[in-house]
């Protein structure tokens, strides 16, 4: 499994310029997110599943998130879509303090559990409410949304602090686009970075529930 992980730790690093993000990913060890099942798959460049729905993201597509995000080690973040705490974990190694929101009671209890035991004192795991995000502990300097929106939502952006960048799928069900979108004194700046596919985001101003296939 180490030589697995070290494969795909050097093909990240061909094609994300970040080290702070390869290095953070090194540091997790993706086997303990993922099904006892499908442990050989734990170092492939694919998202896997965890049941109800919901997927361990694709590494790549964590790593293109986390380097538009340039976090820094004083930034709080919000992780929105918790799933087993993968990412949660990532931006852990990276950021000062993580809130992380899953809709689901289960993943949520066992995902605080799993991070819990590898020592992560800095994430907080929260389940959500009805609106997007936790609006209680914004403003943030880098969102993560590990799910796709059908628009953007102007609630998840108002919880961006000055200068505080999202990143976040938009499309349809079954593709989007993994948009940027920048806080600055009078607006928002938008960048689209690369086609993607998440599971839906469920919530106000979002999907109303979950229809199609497992995927991230």
């Amino acid at each position: 499994m180490e030589s697995e992980r070290n494969r795909l730790l050097e093909s990240l690093k061909h094609r994300v310029n970040d080290s702070r993000v390869i290095e953070a990913m090194g540091r997790v060890p993706r086997e303990v997110f993922v099904p006892s099942q499908n442990l050989h798959l734990a170092y492939s460049d694919i998202p896997i599943s965890i049941g109800q729905g919901q997927t361990v993201s694709q590494p790549y597509m964590v790593a293109i998130m986390m380097q538009a995000l340039s976090i820094r080690a004083t930034d709080k973040v919000l992780d929105v879509g918790t799933g087993s705490g993968y990412q949660a974990a990532i931006l852990a190694e990276m950021a000062a303090f993580v809130v992380s929101v899953e809709r689901i009671p289960e993943l949520a209890l066992s995902a605080k559990e799993r991070l819990d035991s590898l020592g992560y004192t800095n994430v907080r795991v929260v389940l959500a409410e009805k609106k997007l995000g936790w609006q209680k502990e914004a403003p943030y300097q880098s969102i993560v949304i590990g799910a796709g929106a059908p628009r953007l939502d102007k609630g998840l952006m108002s919880q961006l602090d000055l200068g505080g960048s999202m990143v976040i799928p938009v499309g349809s069900k079954d593709s989007q686009s993994l948009i940027k979108v920048t806080r600055t004194a009078d607006d928002f700046t938008v960048e689209v970075l690369c086609e993607c596919r998440f599971v839906p985001l469920i919530g106000d101003g979002a999907w109303p529930e979950v229809v199609g296939l497992e995927r991230s």
